[in-house]
């Protein structure tokens, strides 16, 4: 489980066993989690977030997708 960002609270990392699935990531807090997809941002999951807090995490994605994309690109090999 490659952690890409620590953001605050927030823990933003992609499970290794995942190359088939389009670029996406999920974020842990505490015992909150979510799962965004990349290409658009959108959420895929989620797992006690508010919707207050959700909205912070998906800005948060946002902010920050191309180093997320770009982290998911290098770990599976994907040529940009």
């Amino acid at each position: 489980m490659p952690t890409v960002l620590r953001y605050e609270a927030y823990r933003i990392y992609f499970y290794s066993h995942e190359p088939n699935e389009p670029p996406h990531v999920h974020i842990d807090r505490d015992n909150l989690s979510a799962k965004f997809w990349l290409n658009p941002v959108s959420l895929g999951r989620n797992r006690g977030f508010s919707a207050r807090e959700l909205r912070q995490v998906e800005r948060i994605v946002r902010e920050n997708r191309q180093t997320l994309l770009e982290a998911w690109n290098e770990y599976f090999g994907i040529s940009g």
